[in-house]
C-alpha cells in the first residue's frame, strides 16, 4: 500500500530539514579555508549511512529518502573533500584573536 500523499510531504520537509543543517559547514569551510575542528571520522560514518539510507529509499521506493539522502551526501562528500584540502589551515578567524 503506498503512503499518503502528506506522508511523503513530512519525509521531503523533514529531508529539507536535515539536508540544508550541512550546507552552513560546507560554507564555513570554503569561507575560512580551514576544518581543523572536524572529526572526519565521523563524516564518514555519516556518509556512510547516507548510502545505506539512500540504498534502503531506492529499495522500497522512498522518493523523500533517495533525495535527501542523495543531496546530503553529496554535502557531506563535499565536506570530507574540503576538510582533506584545508586539513593542515588553521582558522583565520581564531588567528586574529
Amino acid at each position: 500500500m503506498a503512503n499518503p500523499w502528506w506522508v511523503e510531504a513530512l519525509g521531503l520537509a523533514a529531508g529539507t530539514c536535515t539536508t540544508i543543517s550541512l550546507f552552513p559547514q560546507v560554507e564555513r569551510i570554503w569561507r575560512t579555508k580551514s576544518a581543523g575542528d572536524l572529526s572526519l571520522l565521523m563524516f564518514t560514518i555519516f556518509g556512510l549511512g547516507l548510502i545505506l539510507w539512500l540504498a534502503y529509499g531506492i529499495f522500497t521506493h522512498s522518493l523523500s529518502v533517495i533525495v535527501a539522502n542523495s543531496v546530503s551526501l553529496a554535502a557531506v562528500v563535499a565536506i570530507l573533500i574540503l576538510a582533506l584540502r584545508f586539513r593542515g589551515n588553521k582558522n583565520k578567524q581564531t588567528e586574529a584573536q
